[in-house]
């Protein structure tokens, strides 16, 4: 099989999210999660996308999960932006794609810039009191939390300013008991007129993945939290990775659009 190293929310090498991704044969079920498991191990990106072919009425088009090197995910949008990318520009499939995963049917939709549009589930935001610790394991006092729901199972803490999200320097090992998967930390944008509303950073240490470079799934908590609050429904995210990366979302009520390009930088076989 052919295996792909794809950066996504990029328009260059090097930079976003890389992301692995399998295009399995046939329109059988998945192998063996065991197998599944070592695979995105061997690869030790934060994710690596497994999709197959579905027959015709299946209701979508491809199925797709995906696998830190911990852990299967519920969701993850950078490697479904991959998926996407090497389906379009390898003239494996045409136009908008549907992937069955474990979220629903998620749509993805080729523009002829070359980026692609996500619709993905809107995180359902509710307000949380700050647990005790979390500003000692974030480093940062938080302004306001709010849980961000079974897909995603990260803590959104809001923190004072963007100086304060590039600054981060969590205790990862404290802040793995504050929730499922890890903690988004956000603020608004010091200087718009940059090209960005808001900046985040995302550390999820529950699944083996101690900073996420750009983070799909938590801008669907993070399109309604700054939309609400800048009063518009179409925005623009920096994450403030290392490798860092942009995330253009618009909130459509129970569905966010999040739409991004990506680069593939590997292509080869895998033997095992």
């Amino acid at each position: 099989m052919r295996i792909r190293i794809v950066d996504a929310f990029t328009d260059r090498p090097f930079s976003g999210n890389p992301a692995g991704v399998l295009l399995l044969p046939g329109a059988g079920a998945f192998p063996d999660d065991t197998w599944l498991q070592d695979v995105a191990l061997e690869v030790n990106h934060a994710e690596t996308a497994f999709a197959h072919p579905l027959p015709g009425g299946a209701g979508a088009d491809w199925a797709l999960r995906w696998f830190t090197p911990a852990t299967e995910v519920a969701m993850c949008g950078h490697a479904t932006l991959a998926t996407a990318h090497v389906l379009h520009t390898t003239g494996v499939h045409t136009g908008p794609v549907r992937f069955a995963t474990r979220s629903g049917v998620l749509v993805a939709t080729p523009a002829s810039d070359g980026s692609v549009t996500l619709d993905f589930p809107t995180a359902p935001l509710t307000s949380a009191d700050p647990p005790r610790g979390l500003a000692e394991a974030l480093g940062a006092e938080p302004l306001t939390v709010f849980d961000t729901g079974p897909n995603i199972g990260d803590l959104l803490v809001e923190v004072a300013d963007e100086k304060t999200v590039h600054g981060l320097r969590p205790d990862l090992r404290a802040l793995a008991a504050h929730s499922e998967r890890g903690v988004i930390a956000t603020a608004r944008a010091e200087d718009p007129a940059r090209g960005y509303d808001f900046v985040s950073r995302c550390f999820f240490p529950n699944v083996g993945i101690d900073e996420d470079p750009v983070t799909g799934s938590a801008h669907t908590a993070l399109a309604p939290f700054w939309s609400e609050r800048l009063g518009r429904p179409a925005l623009t995210g920096l994450q403030a990775s290392p490798r860092s990366g942009r995330v253009r979302t618009e909130l459509r009520g129970d569905r966010t659009l999040l739409t991004g390009t990506a680069v593939t930088v590997i292509e080869g076989d895998l033997l095992a």
